[in-house]
């Protein structure tokens, strides 16, 4: 049984404790970004000819078997083509951490570089074909946006009744990813996290146990949202994306409020993919989930090792204990 099974079955057992929090790094960004999907080079400046700003495809490999040997992380995301070249060298023969694989790539999350795409309301797409996935991997992730437009969402939950049909024909778990709505329509600002509560319930009240997802993945809508919907139906998993980089304190501070609200997953990409040191961020997370540490000595904590490593961090200590993701400003 791997890490995230028993993890899973502590939480929906009631027996969670904060060491049963599970942690996922979210490395599917090539199938959003493209070329910028592992981050910047260290020292990079604008590409010239032959050159790229940006880390290589075997740097960004290199990156997630580092992350899988360090035997924190429970899941490893990644897109299909990523997954199976890991698999296929075994990185996860001898390891408690599951292989996942993005089963979607819906038009709000293509941002190639110049692109408007994300800007429209979202449409559904699949690249993966599920079959050619099952040999090396049984856990997908598949995403929604709904946009408070009747003939959009119509096809988005239609899109995700069909996934649900290909994926239990296969063998395939799933679990959902929940966006904000990225090009609303008639929908306040306010409104957001109770129209994405209200959605989810809605859109899982006619699936039944074999169809269901084993969690959510959905962003941090502040305390009220979250804990809302951990307290409605305690038999939903609820994960925390991690959204934009922001700062360290961002990172640390969203991981321990989502805890303390009744979040017992965290999926966080560029969070840990824009890290100076991924690795030295990721280890102090279990001491963050299980009080150890509070957000701002894990902050201290991160410089310290960055500065006793020779990294250069991103920014000043002192901005990087600043809280700038609005939606921990509640």
């Amino acid at each position: 049984m791997t890490s995230l099974d028993r993890k899973l079955a502590s939480i929906l057992g009631g027996t969670y404790d904060p060491a049963d929090f599970v942690i996922a790094d979210a490395k599917d960004a090539d199938m959003a970004f493209g070329v910028a999907a592992p981050g910047a080079a260290p020292g990079a400046s604008a590409p010239v000819a032959g050159e790229s700003a940006f880390r290589s495809r075997p740097e960004y490999l290199q990156h997630m078997r580092e992350l899988v040997a360090q035997g924190v992380l429970d899941i490893l995301l990644t897109s299909a083509s990523n997954g199976e070249r890991l698999a296929g060298e075994g990185l996860f023969g001898g390891s408690e951490v599951t292989l996942a694989v993005r089963a979607n790539d819906t038009t709000d999350i293509w941002h190639p570089r110049g692109a408007s795409y994300a800007h429209h309301p979202s449409r559904p797409f699949r690249t993966a074909d599920l079959e050619q996935v099952r040999p090396f991997c049984d856990l997908v992730l598949y995403s929604i946006t709904l946009n408070n437009d009747v003939d959009d969402d119509h096809a988005t939950l239609s899109g995700y009744a069909q996934f649900r049909r290909d994926a239990h024909a296969v063998g395939i778990r799933h679990f959902l990813e929940v966006f904000n709505p990225n090009a609303p329509t008639d929908l306040e600002h306010r409104d957001v996290g109770h129209f994405v509560n209200d959605s989810i319930i809605r859109a899982l009240a006619g699936v039944t146990s074999t169809h269901r997802p084993l969690f959510l993945k959905m962003a941090y809508n502040g305390p009220a949202a979250l804990e809302e919907l951990v307290n409605h139906d305690p038999s939903l998993v609820v994960g925390l994306l991690g959204g934009s980089a922001g700062t360290t304190r961002d990172t640390f501070e969203l991981l321990r409020r989502g805890e303390q609200g009744g979040a017992r997953v965290s999926l966080f990409g560029r969070k840990i993919q824009r890290a100076e040191s991924q690795l030295d961020l990721v280890a102090l997370m279990p001491q963050v989930l299980q009080g150890k540490l509070s957000p701002q000595e894990a902050v201290l904590a991160y410089h310290d090792t960055l500065r006793s490593k020779g990294l250069a961090p991103t920014r000043p200590l002192e901005d990087d204990q600043r809280i700038t993701d609005p939606a921990l400003s509640h």
